[in-house]
């Protein structure tokens, strides 16, 4: 019986295996190498530089725990993590329950379903700090267009961002405003993958409005709902860009976790180990909330 040998042949397989997906394999390698340069290498360095003082006047050294210890005794730091924890409460009571409504009445438009859309989802394509600007005039103590509008309704004038009373609610309107049209537009995507089958079935058997929504429409939704709960959770604790533009980095009734972590570093201390040290802390927080979450969600299904 002849014997033939087979390992030439499954080396040139191989050979050629790799040249066909060779160029697959360079794009894979930069990308790995862009991810590793923009978002590994900055996470782990944030950590080595929660263990050191480091600021522009003296070369870095280890201070251990020293960092952390110097947070927990800061009272403005449990004031941003206050604000910071109502601010998330707020929009969420916004903007996790109003895109559904939205897209449960846009799913309902038979005339002009495509301008109503567009028009919903208009502020996301404006940069923020466009937005931003755009209610700061709104807000605007003096002129302002509400004030001017409460004015012209004989109602008391309000001041906004500066008082301590609406403040914080004011940077979550913006907020609400500026991201309401993606997450609007996620969830008519998911409406719209319904089975019609479904609402056909409930009316035969008599449900009303409300019956199909709440025993067919939500059900359906439950997937995208825990999805982007879970992701506008994680948005809003991060809130920077509106307090920043419209209250700044001293009011201690708007002063957020981010929005300490730039004081630290750059307009009181200039100590970018207190800054890393809050970013690790705000890290590890958001990072036991979401396993925690996961862990939660995959046991209810």
């Amino acid at each position: 019986m002849m014997t033939v040998d087979t390992h030439p042949a499954r080396a040139a397989r191989l050979r050629r295996r790799v040249q066909d997906n060779l160029l697959a394999y360079a794009f894979l390698a930069g990308g790995i190498l862009c991810f590793a340069f923009f978002s590994w290498y900055p996470l782990v360095r944030g950590v080595v530089l929660s263990f050191q003082q480091v600021n522009f006047v003296t070369d870095p050294s280890f201070v251990g725990l020293d960092n952390f210890r110097a947070l927990f005794a800061d009272p403005l730091f449990w004031t941003a993590w206050r604000n910071t924890l109502v601010f998330t409460g707020l929009a969420l009571l916004l903007g996790y329950l109003l895109p559904l409504g939205l897209a449960i009445l846009l799913n309902e438009l038979r005339h002009f379903a495509g301008f109503f859309r567009i028009a919903v989802y208009l502020p996301v394509m404006l940069p923020p700090i466009v937005v931003v600007l755009l209610w700061k005039y709104f807000y605007d103590p003096g002129n302002g267009l509400f004030n001017t509008l409460l004015r012209g309704a004989h109602l008391p004038e309000s001041q906004w961002t500066q008082s301590s009373s609406t403040a914080l609610l004011s940077l979550v309107l913006v907020s609400t405003w500026a991201n309401l049209g993606g997450a609007t537009l996620m969830y008519l995507a998911a409406l719209q993958g319904v089975p019609g089958e479904l609402y056909e079935a409930a009316e035969l058997d008599g449900a009303g409005i409300w019956q199909r929504l709440r025993h067919v429409t939500l059900p359906q939704l439950r997937f995208i709902m825990l999805v982007l709960l879970l992701l506008q959770i994680i948005a809003t604790m991060q809130v920077f860009i509106e307090p920043y533009q419209l209250t700044g980095t001293t009011n201690p009734d708007t002063v957020t976790v981010l929005v300490l972590i730039y004081r630290y570093a750059f307009t009181v201390n200039n100590d970018f180990g207190l800054a890393a040290a809050a970013s690790v802390l705000l890290f590890v927080v958001l990072g036991a909330f979401s396993a925690g979450y996961l862990r939660l969600t995959r046991q209810a299904d």
